[in-house]
């Protein structure tokens, strides 16, 4: 298996939601359009291939100077646990290196505070730091 990674804007809807549904972020895809909208704003998106399959994305939203957020980072359930997350994660973090902030908001469970640890992060309770957040009722 060759995995390719790309740094593009070009994406095909029914491969994004075939990524998004595959992890289960149906939340995203009860509205495909804006769901292309935002990943077409986003300030970077990394992608992953196996030949012409979309298996991966990484997208960061901010200024790209003082701060990122990663938004979205996923894998295809079949392709996890392989590498290909890390591989996009350390590949965004080269790309905004001399950034300060690099934040992420996620569910507290213990193999994604795994990944993120392996990749660098902490989290803000372990940190002195305080995290809020306000999401849509």
């Amino acid at each position: 298996m060759s995995i390719q990674y790309i740094e593009s804007s070009v994406y095909e809807e029914e491969q994004i939601k075939a990524l998004y549904d595959n992890v289960k972020w149906t939340a995203y895809t009860d509205d495909i359009p804006k769901l292309v909208k935002a990943i077409e704003h986003s300030l970077a998106v990394i992608t992953a291939w196996d030949n012409n399959k979309l298996i991966g994305l990484i997208r960061v939203v901010g200024d790209g100077y003082t701060i990122i957020y990663v938004q979205d980072i996923l894998v295809l359930e079949e392709y996890q646990n392989q590498g290909i997350g890390s591989e996009l994660m350390q590949r965004i973090l080269y790309k905004y290196h001399d950034v300060r902030q690099k934040v992420l908001l996620t569910n507290d469970a213990p193999d994604v505070r795994a990944f993120y640890e392996k990749n660098g992060f902490h989290s803000c309770d372990n940190e002195g730091l305080v995290a809020f957040a306000k999401m849509k009722e």
